[in-house]
């Protein structure tokens, strides 16, 4: 089994991110092999663990793939690392549900027997963060706290006011601490921090972030901590193909500023089953690349560069071709949007986009749409075949002009009484709900198939 620890969190804000990819730096810095995670259907966060590691780091979640599923993708990762750091979502014990641990990072560090640092806010507190920390640890006793990290601690003296009773309390060690400091601080926008992809995180933060962790946090008693991991050594294959499977389509996969959020194993699923994944760039290709078989629009932030998309004619012009030769054409939220007839950017101005879909979307009255979904294809699609169902997620505050309608749906949200969710039009196929390959077994070799198929003709 490798080592592994998961770093989790009291609640949303008090530092995974930043702690999480520092600690992840700080052990790869040791020359040890660190593989990183990220617990729920966050996209951002991996891009930062990706830096801190140089290893593509992947997403855990208990609720969207089958529990055989998440052990064999963490196994597939891991089993080569010294070290697999897993970095929790919202608060511990938060999930899909409100009265039971489904998708929730506790859930996760359970079904790995993984130890748990708890990470806790010392900002406005003293000895009171230790009622906290104790509370948590009796919330479910099950989940395996093994030490905790303060953040947000004003100075050694206030450190003095914390660490003692938290561990004379739990019996837990606190294994490590950070100050208040505005420049470790990253900034945010509407769906979070900003992805690493765009460039804004420079090599000086994860260098001032590395010294200080390194100066105020117990790394040998974190690897000590991750020894004590449990778990199979070996998952059995799920989703993965038993035998190396042959190239047989090529797939253009949108990767740029405006377009990176992609399940690293959902690329990967594609690859293994006889994809070769092409990388373009919406913003920056004059077009699609030469004798693919279909393409995949995944989601970002196509709304702050509305107007370089809209510029791009050369590559509307071939994501149109293409549609109009029936390439088979997948594309999930900003992706949506992309293929849309228009869309609107953070300042409400309308540009047009390829205009494969009926869609009109805008950031104008803009409301948060987040949740798990479990949806149902209405047809036949790149995907699944009707009526077959799968689970997903929601993350978005664009909003359409117009609801697709039951006609041409891709989806019917299951668990939000059937509502009409996402379009299809000829071989174009579009929704607001991103899906991992590995939630289900076939996905990916069914886009395989059909980008084929389709290139066969």
């Amino acid at each position: 089994m490798t080592s592994a620890i998961v770093i989790a969190g009291v609640r949303s804000g008090v530092g995974k991110t930043t702690i999480a990819s520092g600690v992840m730096g700080a052990l790869a810095r040791r020359g040890l092999r660190v593989q990183p995670f990220k617990a729920g259907p966050d996209y951002i966060d991996p891009t930062y663990h990706t830096i801190a590691c140089g290893v593509p780091s992947r997403n855990l979640d208990t609720w969207l793939l089958p529990h055989p599923v998440v052990t064999e993708l963490f196994h597939r990762a891991a089993g080569a690392a010294d070290i697999a750091v897993v970095e929790g979502v919202m608060g511990v014990f938060d999930g899909h549900s409100s009265l039971d641990e489904d998708g929730s990072t506790a859930e996760l560090a359970k079904l790995l027997d993984a130890p748990v640092i708890l990470i806790a806010d010392a900002g406005k507190v003293a000895r009171s963060v230790a009622a906290e920390v104790y509370g948590y640890q009796q919330f479910d006793p099950d989940l395996r706290i093994a030490g905790v990290i303060l953040n947000g601690v004003g100075s050694e003296r206030h450190l003095e006011f914390c660490q003692p009773q938290i561990e004379a309390t739990t019996g837990q060690p606190v294994v490590g601490w950070l100050p208040r400091r505005d420049d470790l601080v990253q900034p945010e926008r509407h769906l979070g921090l900003i992805p690493t992809v765009e460039g804004t995180v420079v090599n000086q933060w994860y260098d001032t972030l590395n010294a200080q962790i390194e100066q105020t946090v117990d790394l040998d008693a974190i690897i000590r901590i991750a020894a004590t991991a449990g778990g199979p050594i070996n998952a059995a294959t799920q989703v993965f193909p038993d035998t190396p499977q042959r190239a047989r389509a090529a797939i253009a996969v949108a990767q740029d500023r405006a377009f990176s959020f992609y399940y690293q194993d959902s690329l990967d699923l594609l690859s293994a089953w006889g994809a070769e994944v092409i990388p373009f760039s919406p913003l920056d290709d004059e077009a699609l690349p030469d004798g693919v078989g279909g393409v995949y629009l995944g989601g970002g932030f196509p709304e702050l560069f509305a107007g370089e998309l809209a510029q791009n004619e050369g590559m509307l012009r071939s994501m149109r071709s293409a549609v109009q030769r029936g390439l088979p054409v997948y594309g999930e939220c900003g992706g949506l949007m992309y293929l849309g007839d228009s869309l609107s950017d953070l300042d409400g101005r309308q540009f047009n986009m390829v205009g494969a879909i009926p869609v009109v979307s805008s950031m104008e009255g803009r409301r948060l749409h987040l949740g798990y979904r479990e949806v149902e294809a209405c047809a036949a699609g790149p995907l699944l075949c009707a009526g077959e169902q799968v689970r997903g997620h929601e993350f978005h505050w664009s909003v359409l002009q117009e609801p697709p309608s039951e006609e041409s749906a891709a989806y019917r949200v299951v668990n939000q009484s059937g509502r009409p969710e996402g379009f299809r039009k000829g071989s174009v196929w579009a929704s607001y709900v991103h899906v991992h390959l590995g939630s289900r077994p076939g996905l990916a070799r069914r886009l395989v198939d059909t980008c084929a198929a389709a290139a066969s003709k």
